[in-house]
């Protein structure tokens, strides 16, 4: 599966507050540094699978830790409506 951020999302740096946000219509949820990462990899373009080995090499962390944390996350935000998934082959980023 390939994530998206749908029309009208988008991932923000709050300047004010030093935070990363990532903003919805009529919405804005404050990023911690982990949901920050996974989200920067998020394109439209690259699979799930890729953001999860990309983290895993970046931070030297067990894969499938990283894969369970990544799907929960995404999931969440996809019951929010602030993630869209696609099938496709995506790209390794």
């Amino acid at each position: 599966m390939i994530p998206a951020l749908p029309r009208g999302v988008r991932l923000r740096h709050d300047a004010v507050r030093g935070q990363d946000v990532l903003l919805g219509p009529e919405r804005a949820l404050m990023l911690d540094p982990i949901a920050k990462e996974i989200l920067s990899r998020v394109d439209g373009a690259v699979s799930e699978a890729a953001i999860v080995d990309d983290l895993a090499a970046t931070f030297g962390a067990p894969r499938e830790q990283i894969a369970g944390d990544v799907r929960a996350f995404l999931d969440d935000l996809g019951a929010k409506m602030l993630v869209t998934f696609h099938e496709g082959r995506g790209h390794d980023g």
